[in-house]
């Protein structure tokens, strides 16, 4: 697929992607930088021969206050401001077992990861849009908000439904000061990790495909017949930080084959 209409819509614009070096925040920092974006990515670990064109990478925890005041001030000075936010850091590590086998430290570790990481950031770099009355913030969600697996990830779909309501009173109330907010809500991505899960699986399962396609119902099903790729939310993404999309504000857009299943 060539985007080739669009290859340097974002030149002169400063972005920040956190978890920009696997995954969809991978994919996002190479559509951002390849279409001319300035982009600063984060890391809690720094990966071997990470080198992008136009991308400096920051070495910081963003679920973690500390690491946010890293990052704050790496955009003062790698930057100088900032026009594009996009908040990609998510995930789960609480153990399997439904709600009784969560604790106290596990509901506060998902919520550090998929909520208030981004919380922190914007509180943070907000100021700097306000400035310009302009600039555009996404955060990635899932569609677990609304379709949550209480045996193995119900915290993260609680932190991940907060995300979403959050940036919609976001959206409202920044709006008028010429700023945008909205979330990207995936469902099944096929990430590194993902493949590395369907690795696992594959032993018992007896083939990839098969367990492609265990894991798969395990979710409910995809309709499309395949799980999303890194790349199309990324394009998703640099959908809704161009000017293409210069009034959708405090919207959810999800991208997951069909799984949800409304009409």
């Amino acid at each position: 697929m060539s985007y080739a209409s669009y290859e340097n819509e974002f030149q002169g614009k400063r972005a920040l992607v956190t978890g920009g070096t696997q995954g969809m925040g991978l994919a996002i920092v190479k559509r951002l930088a390849g279409a001319g974006a300035t982009v600063l990515t984060s890391a809690r670990n720094i990966p071997p021969n990470y080198n992008i064109p136009n991308v400096h990478l920051v070495q910081a925890d963003v679920t973690k206050p500390e690491g946010t005041a890293t990052l704050v001030e790496a955009v003062k000075e790698k930057l100088g401001g900032i026009d594009i936010l996009i908040n990609t850091v998510g995930g789960s590590s609480a153990p399997s077992g439904g709600a009784l086998a969560l604790t106290e430290d596990h509901w506060l570790e998902e919520l550090n990861m998929n909520l208030l990481g981004s919380v922190r950031l914007d509180r943070n770099l907000l100021p700097f849009m306000v400035e310009y009355r302009k600039g555009v913030i996404i955060h990635v969600s899932s569609i677990q908000r609304s379709l949550p697996l209480y045996e193995s990830t119900l915290a993260y779909a609680a932190a991940k439904a907060a995300l979403t309501t959050y940036s919609k009173g976001l959206s409202n109330e920044f709006a008028p000061k010429g700023i945008r907010v909205n979330t990207i809500a995936p469902g099944f991505i096929q990430t590194e990790a993902a493949n590395r899960l369907i690795d696992r699986l594959a032993t018992t399962a007896g083939s990839h495909e098969a367990a492609l396609e265990q894991l798969m119902d395990s979710l409910g099903g995809i309709p499309y017949g395949r799980p999303g790729l890194p790349e199309e939310v990324a394009e998703l993404a640099a959908f809704l930080a161009s000017d293409r999309s210069a009034s959708i504000n405090g919207s959810e857009y999800v991208i997951d084959g069909g799984t949800i299943p409304t009409v």
